[in-house]
């Protein structure tokens, strides 16, 4: 279980910083230092919220939809917060969020539907 585990976490985290710093660029943006942000955010946000669901699909029978939709909801507003308080060209950073968050989150389940 555990090297099932350290696997779902470090490609979720490679997959999301791809994607979301993919999307900070399509976006528009270019400042580095919002950059530096989108990627450390993610670092602290995606393994806990991979870790909470692994955990929590293993030991109960709660359906996934009920767990991942507080998970993503606390990824947002955790994000969010940091790109207002800390970053210059996020003109609605709770926005970003939640749009860099759909797209990572939805390419993710594609890429796992085709494979």
């Amino acid at each position: 279980m555990i090297p099932a585990l350290l696997t779902a976490l470090a490609i979720s985290l490679i997959l999301t910083l791809a994607l979301e710093t993919g999307f900070f660029f399509v976006t528009g943006k270019r400042d580095k230092k919002d950059l530096l942000l989108v990627i450390l955010v993610n670092i602290i946000t995606n393994p806990v919220v991979v870790m909470i669901y692994w955990l929590t699909m293993l030991h109960t029978d709660l359906n996934a939809v009920i767990i991942i939709i507080p998970l993503e909801v606390f990824a947002v507003l955790t994000e969010g917060y940091h790109y207002k308080k800390y970053g210059s060209s996020f003109k609605r950073p709770y926005l970003f969020s939640l749009a860099a968050n759909i797209f990572s989150y939805g390419t993710g389940m594609l890429i796992q539907f085709i494979v």
